[in-house]
């Protein structure tokens, strides 16, 4: 099974340098087949994700960048996919993304497909293309039919692969794979996975982007009150259990969100066996 990890970039030196302390740990405990680097509202983060994503890449492993194309240009896009070409980089995230604060206009990108087919008619097949699924519907979305169709059409327009929003309902996943599957999608949906070891920081990233945290688990946490412990036991407990059933049904790999922590990551791992040996 695939696994693989997502990051976002450091902003500060100290952050910049237990990142790579953390890089270090997950690349031994899981020899992960890339890492991922966010990418902020409007290329506000566009620095910071070009120099992890280099480091990322120099020290032997592969980097996988986000590229977002809203309220940027085709020149600026077309600017970061040479610097990203010429670095030896060859997977990309391909994401509309948000508008940033106070900026109204979307720029010549509208949706994630026109990414897609912009990447594709620049640099051919150099880069793996990776996009975003949401088995629970994207937040913005008009219904769940809309967003599987918007969903379909950025796998055509010439994606590899996809990473889902995390979840904690493996039905949700199953679903939407049977529905894109329907749609002529047969390309890779591989389920983003969030640790969980911060209840209120769970609840409001959840409550952000659409995720549903079923009733279940959000009493349970909330029970535990100020017990990190019991926390982050019971979270390991539960993405494990959830881990194991995507295995077991044949997901084709395990994306992490990892927050740029190691020790949830690895121990999740753990229990599934599957640490490098």
């Amino acid at each position: 099974m695939e696994l693989s990890v997502e990051f976002f970039p450091p902003k500060t030196e100290e952050g910049a340098a237990k990142l790579r302390s953390v890089r270090e740990q997950l690349a031994l405990a899981l020899k992960p087949t890339f890492f991922s680097v966010t990418f902020g509202a409007g290329g506000s983060t566009q620095d910071g994700t070009l120099a992890t994503v280099k480091e990322i890449h120099e020290a032997g492993q592969q980097a996988a960048p986000h590229l977002s194309c809203v309220g940027s240009s085709k020149e600026k896009v077309r600017a970061l996919l040479n610097q990203y070409k010429t670095l030896g980089i060859r997977r990309i995230v391909a994401l509309r993304g948000d508008l940033p604060s106070g900026m109204g206009q979307y720029g010549e990108f509208h949706h994630a497909d026109e990414l897609v087919r912009f990447i594709r008619s620049e640099t051919d097949s150099h880069f793996h293309i990776e996009v975003a699924a949401y088995p629970e519907m994207h937040p913005q979305a008009k219904s769940m039919s809309d967003d599987l169709q918007c969903f379909a059409n950025k796998m055509k327009a010439g994606a590899d692969s996809a990473i889902t929003q995390y979840f904690f309902n493996s039905d949700a996943y199953f679903r939407f794979v049977d529905e894109a599957y329907k749609l002529g999608v047969d390309q890779p949906i591989v389920p983003g996975i969030m640790p969980i070891t911060n209840c209120t920081q769970l609840l409001r990233f959840s409550d952000a982007c659409g995720a549903e945290v079923p009733r279940w688990i959000r009493l349970r946490l909330q029970s535990f009150g100020d017990d990190v412990a019991s926390i982050k036991s019971f979270g390991l407990d539960v993405v494990s259990d959830l881990c194991d059933q995507l295995r077991v049904a044949g997901a084709p790999g395990l994306h992490f969100y990892s927050l740029n922590q190691a020790e949830t990551t690895v121990a999740i791992a753990k229990n599934l066996d599957l640490l490098s040996q």
